[in-house]
This record gives structure tokens, sequence and C-alpha cells, in this order.
């Protein structure tokens, strides 16, 4: 922004600035009831208050205050190398048919999540292209897609701003996602009357997420499962690599992802098991990662840039998360069952089609500690979210760019 005088942090005080807003976060929602009750993830509450305070530095005293977010980058990879690594083929078999309806479904909610794009776009005399941008580029497809998009409409259109809307929008995408489904699967489950005991008997076999984070780790389970995701990721960073060299885009964090499912079913196969202990150190890393990644997100949006934009962002945010609710409360709740596991997927879909896989985790998250586990959740919505989704949205939005009155 013009007129103010940046400050860099650097990555570790980064870091450490993000614990400390998680640790605020977390203080709050214990002390405010109305936090708890609607499920907001403490990364949210904590990330929200420190992007305000870091506005209201740069009114009072004209200082930008900017965070370098190399570690959330680590951060991002790590969680998606521990959903590999919890994931096995049976797994996968059991719960298949469910994720290939929410599949579907979330290939339709994509479709109109861009319709309400460039409905929006429509209204401002705005090129087609930043309907897209306000469409499953920046909300259903988060930062990284949306980047990747504002430099190629740049280019291809020779349009103004498009990766800084796209951008804004992608961090809009990401306040919300957290705040719409922790209320949303809230307001299901009371309704509803549902409790972990109503889901079916399938989704009780499924056990991705063991929640045995209260429970002791040993030192070597911890260090063997640090050296899993090292592997995860050092292995998915060369396939990244020679998947760039042969002219194939893909997000960084999906070889890692996909590395981390081959060693759990070749240990499977190997039958090498795998101690309480062990996983329980997964899920921690999983924990930690995530929340620390949406803290760091949320603590580093600049307030003052979006506002400059408020006007037609407000309008489209307000159509997406109205589409977005609805589409998780009456038709996705229905199609996953109607019970306690279609609450908290609900959840997660629409932390997931607004603000990108990590929020639909935080979501889930947050439902399941109030509320109990919920297995099948925890596996659909992170491999739907990992890669199917981006795949899909790929495939849409190419669609979309190939109508003749959309050139």
């Amino acid at each position: 922004m013009e007129g103010f005088e940046i400050i860099e942090v650097s990555p570790r005080r980064t870091l450490l600035i993000s614990i400390i807003v998680l640790w605020l976060g977390i203080y709050l929602t214990k002390k405010a009831k109305w936090l708890k009750s609607y499920n907001i993830p403490a990364a949210v509450t904590g990330g929200l208050i420190c992007s305000v305070l870091v506005a209201f530095v740069a009114i009072l005293y004209g200082y930008q205050i900017t965070f370098n977010l190399w570690m959330r980058d680590i951060l991002l990879l790590i969680f998606f190398s521990t959903i590999g690594l919890t994931a096995n083929i049976k797994l996968l078999v059991n719960g298949g048919k469910c994720l290939f309806i929410l599949l579907i479904a979330a290939s339709v909610f994509l479709v109109v999540q861009n319709l309400v794009g460039l409905f929006v776009a429509s209204l401002f005399e705005g090129h087609f292209a930043y309907g897209l941008l306000t469409g499953s580029v920046s909300f259903a497809g988060g930062h990284g897609t949306a980047i990747t998009y504002g430099k190629l409409f740049t280019e291809q259109y020779q349009l103004p701003a498009t990766e800084e809307i796209a951008i804004a929008c992608a961090t809009l995408g990401l306040i919300v996602g957290g705040l719409v489904g922790g209320p949303l699967a809230e307001k299901l489950i009371n309704k509803n009357k549902l409790s972990p005991s109503n889901s079916n008997e399938q989704s009780k076999s499924l056990d991705v997420k063991n929640n045995n984070s209260g429970k002791l780790t040993s030192m070597n389970a911890i260090i063997n499962a640090t050296f899993l995701i090292v592997l995860c990721i050092g292995c998915g960073e060369f396939i990244h690599l020679w998947l760039k060299n042969n002219d194939i885009v893909m997000p960084l964090y999906l070889p890692g992802l996909f590395v981390g499912i081959l060693i759990t079913n070749i240990g499977d196969l190997l039958k090498i098991k795998k101690t309480s202990q062990f996983s329980n150190a997964i899920s921690l890393w999983s924990d930690v990662s995530l929340t620390l990644f949406l803290a760091m997100s949320l603590m580093s949006m600049q307030l003052l840039v979006l506002s400059q934009a408020l006007r037609p962002l407000m309008l489209v945010l307000v159509f997406q998360v109205i589409v977005m609710s609805l589409f998780s409360y009456i038709i996705v709740f229905r199609i996953m069952g109607r019970d306690y596991d279609a609450a908290v997927i609900s959840s997660g879909f629409a932390g997931l089609g607004l603000g990108a896989t990590p929020v639909g985790m935080a979501n889930m998250r947050a439902v399941s500690e109030k509320y109990g586990n919920s297995a099948k959740a925890f596996l659909v919505i992170p491999l739907l979210g990992a890669f199917f989704i981006d795949v899909v949205n790929a495939l849409i939005l190419q669609g979309f760019m190939s109508l003749p009155f959309l050139k």
C-alpha cells in the first residue's frame, strides 16, 4: 500500500507470533462460550484478532506489517503428508462409495460457484475472467489456485489486478469458511438430535483418526513419525520437479500425499504393525501443522488492502456464502446419510468449498472435539480436498474458458 512503511517479519518470528496467536485463540475459545458453542476454530479466532491489530497499526502509525510465510508452506506439506500416512487401501475401498457421491456433489457445486461469480461480475460489467476468479478459482481452489490463475488471466486477457482480486477472494474465503462450517454443523446436530452413536456401522469401522491426542507419545514414536513425514516431503519434491520438467502442473503437496499413501500401504502389505504411540505422533503432527497453518494464514491478512475493493468483494462473498450454506445444509447432509457423520462432513465441505482443505479439516476437528469423532468425515474430506476437487476444478475451469461467449 502506498504511503506506508513496510516492516517484514522474518520466518522465525512469524512462527513464534503464530504460536502466540494460536494460544490466544485457544484461551478465548475456552473463556467465550459462544465461540465454543458455534465450533469456531481457535486458529480463526486468534488469527482474525491479529490481522485486526495489524490493520490498526497501519492506520495509527503508518507501518504495514507483512509476515514471511515460508514456514506456512512447510506446514502445509507436513499436514498433507500426515493425511497420506493415515490412509490405507482398505479405508479407501470402504469409503469409496461415499467419496464418489460427494465428488459428484462437489462437481455440481463448482459449476454453481462459477455461475455465481459470473453473475456478480456481470453486475459490475466486468470481464468473465473476473467471474471465474471470484468463483471456484479462489474459493474452492484456495491461494495456490488463485495465484496460478490470477497470473494466467493477466497474461491471457491483459486484465489488471487479477492476481490481487483472486488472492483477496481466497483470503475472505479462508475467513468465512472457518466461521460458517461450525455453526452449520451445530444447527444440523441439534435440529436432528444427532450424536456419533447415530452413525452407521460402516463409518465406525473407518479408523482414520483415533483421536489419541491425550495419550502419551514416546520419543521414538515422534522421531519415527517425523522421519516418515520428511521422507514424504523429500520424495514428493523430487516427483514434483520431475512432473514440472514434463509440463505436468500439480500442487507441491500432492506428491507428498501420495508418497504417504504408498508408504502406509506397503507397511500394511509387509504386516508392519503401527503402535498406538506412532499413530498418536502422526495425529499430533497433523493437528499442530494444520492449526499453525491457519493461524499464519489469517494473521497475515491485509485487511486494508481488502477494504479497497470492499463493495464487489462483499457482494460476491455474500452470494457465495449463501449458496455454500444452502448446498451443504440441504444437499450434502442428505446425500451423506442425514446422520452425525453427514453433519460433520457438511461442516468440512463448507470450509473446503470456501476456504480450501485445511479450513474444512479445522471445522471438523472443532465439531469432533465437542461432540465426538467422525472417522468417515476425516477420510472423505481430506481425500476430496487434497486431490479430487483440484482435478475436477481444473477441468471445469477449462470448460468455462472454452465456451464461445466467454472467450
